[in-house]
């Protein structure tokens, strides 16, 4: 009876051991902390500052939302999050408010749009008002700083933001 119950030890031990050596630990990305998460978006190796852009608005993801904020760590509005990762990322200085970024943004059409673009859109109470503002990932993601969720990547062909869509906008080079 030893002998039975020393092999189903050593056969449960093995399962056990197997089991827990093919799993892994994934490491959550929070805010501050950054991971090459460009490889899962179709980012041209030819738009340098597109890229560049890109892999500094990926560090905000998980940022919680603040209104007038524009800090990584303790919270961002859209407007902040763009404006501080096109500063840090590019040199360049934009508006603080969304309605002012979209003015100082050469407007494009979608078939222009690229990585580093910026997309506007009227979600407030009046339809024709900017009120928010994304950074576009690739040609369906963009990253942006919600107020229910702080910064988070969405798809820019969802119902809500077809529906509140305004335009695309290239920031000028400096």
């Amino acid at each position: 009876m030893k002998k039975h119950l020393k092999q189903l030890f050593l056969v449960s031990l093995t399962i056990i051991s197997l089991f827990l050596s093919s799993c892994h630990v994934s490491r959550r990305v929070g805010p501050g902390h950054s991971s090459d998460k460009t490889e899962h978006y179709h980012i041209s190796e030819k738009n340098k500052r597109g890229k560049k852009v890109i892999e500094e608005a990926l560090k905000w993801e998980g940022t919680p939302y603040k209104y007038a904020g524009s800090d990584r760590k303790t919270g961002t509005d859209c407007s902040g999050m763009v404006m501080s990762v096109y500063l840090d990322a590019t040199g360049i200085k934009l508006p603080r408010n969304s309605a002012k970024q979209a003015e100082y943004c050469k407007k494009i059409s979608s078939s222009k749009v690229e990585t580093g673009d910026l997309c506007f859109f009227a979600t407030g109470k009046d339809p024709k008002k900017i009120s928010h503002v994304g950074i576009m990932i690739d040609e369906e993601n963009f990253i942006h700083a919600s107020t229910s969720k702080g910064v988070v990547i969405s798809k820019i062909t969802t119902p809500y933001y077809t529906r509140t869509f305004i335009q695309f906008g290239r920031v000028p080079s400096e």
